[in-house]
């Protein structure tokens, strides 16, 4: 098992202001001795947030060059998981940190270009559908001015069609679709996607859930390929994650928080979670995709939602699984140290426990500091698709940019 993941050595925590009256200078950025970790984990967070402001934004130039330039503008792969989105994505949330109008409108030309290579595309999803693309272009164009162009994503977006063969999970099916269709609402104006729409797609989600429950199981269920998943990706988490933004009916509030309270009965002694229904005996992945991570993201947003403190407590339980086995062999953010930094970011925002922030600087700090260099080593694997948002760089940048103003991070296209 310790084959997917380092050790975590870094101390528990270590307060800013012992660094503030620290003799000890800080040193200079490249430094390469066995210290330099713990230099920036006790460093300022101002000074640090500088740190990760400069790296995520040479970061962000690689991307482009290797995912864009290369390629000679074209697109093989549009797709926000591992493909050309991503990096109009990270461009986006760049644009939004320096307010760099070349990144908008870069970010934009990505768009067209992932437009134009999914019209083929059957997949309706914001992580791997032709929703995100159009979803994505929408809000883009809005923060340039344009209307016509949003006009044209909006009109784009009404033409991706849900079948009854579509699954309920969140990268490829409606529960990714909903997904998109809140990130409209919430970005361009309240009713942008109708209620109607929205509440017609979750009727079926819940509808779906309902029938594959079984007595003495969660009151919803739900399979992909055959599997009864629980993980952010594929699974329970993700699906009531989505659920959970939407105006629902008291009976479906109990069946989402019975079957998040389930998954809390059924979790792990170590507080990790399994995989699917199918795997309850194997305590391996520590993912955003499957395991404790992407289930954190969902209690706290459950704690919020509803209030209730027996999910904010599983949700710390779950932390300290992170803590403890979330410094993965990989950097990004599906299943990597990127995308398991913001559970600790989540936190923070709920409880202001200040704790949670230095966890979520140490996974940064880690990968700044790092990163590169155990990717080289051959330590750490740097992904399939090594620039991309969701197993490459693409996701390490991202954070980075995260981390600037922690108090407004979000996971990319699963926190709101």
């Amino acid at each position: 098992m310790a084959d997917r993941f380092f050790p975590n050595v870094m101390p528990d925590f270590v307060k800013e202001e012992e660094a503030a009256t620290s003799t000890q200078q800080p040193r200079e950025e490249g430094t390469t001795d066995g210290d330099s970790l713990m230099n920036l984990l006790s460093m300022p967070y101002p000074t640090l947030s500088q740190r990760f402001q400069r790296a995520a934004l040479d970061l962000k130039e690689t991307i482009v060059v290797e995912t864009w330039g290369l390629s000679g503008q074209s697109v093989q792969d549009f797709t926000l998981y591992s493909g050309s989105l991503g990096t109009a994505f990270v461009l986006f949330k760049s644009y939004k940190v320096s307010n760099n109008k070349n990144d908008l409108f870069l970010c934009l030309q990505i768009v067209k270009a992932c437009d134009s290579a999914s019209l083929a595309s059957r997949d309706v999803t914001f992580i791997c559908g032709r929703a995100g693309v159009s979803a994505l272009g929408a809000v883009a164009a809005k923060h340039a001015n344009d209307e016509a162009l949003q006009n044209y994503y909006l009109n784009q977006f009404g033409e991706v069609k849900l079948s009854k063969n579509h699954p309920d999970e969140l990268l490829y099916g409606r529960s990714g679709y909903l997904w998109a269709c809140v990130f409209l609402n919430k970005h361009i104006g309240e009713g942008t996607i109708p209620h109607k729409t929205i509440r017609a797609v979750a009727n079926e989600i819940i509808k779906n859930g309902r029938s594959l429950a079984k007595k003495g199981g969660p009151p919803l269920m739900y399979e992909w390929y055959g599997e009864r998943y629980w993980g952010a990706a594929h699974g329970l988490a993700g699906i009531m994650h989505v659920l959970m933004d939407l105006e629902l009916k008291p009976d479906e509030v109990e069946d989402v928080k019975g079957t998040l309270i389930y998954m809390i009965k059924n979790r792990f002694p170590s507080g990790n979670y399994p995989a699917s229904e199918e795997d309850l005996k194997r305590d391996v992945l520590v993912h955003w995709c499957h395991g404790a991570p992407g289930i954190a993201l969902t209690l706290v947003k459950a704690a919020k939602v509803f209030g209730d403190k027996e999910f904010l407590q599983a949700a710390v339980d779950a932390a300290e699984v992170v803590w403890n086995r979330g410094l993965l062999k990989r950097i990004g953010i599906c299943h990597g140290i990127s995308g398991n930094a913001f559970v600790f970011l989540s936190l923070y925002q709920m409880t202001g426990n200040i704790e949670y922030l230095y966890r979520a600087k140490a996974f940064a700090s880690f990968l700044l500091d790092r990163g590169h260099k155990l990717i080289s080593a051959g330590e750490m694997h740097g992904g399939d698709s090594p620039y991309s948002l969701f197993e490459g760089n693409g996701g390490m940048a991202y954070l980075f940019l995260d981390m600037i103003d922690p108090s407004g991070a979000r996971f990319p296209a699963y926190e709101l």
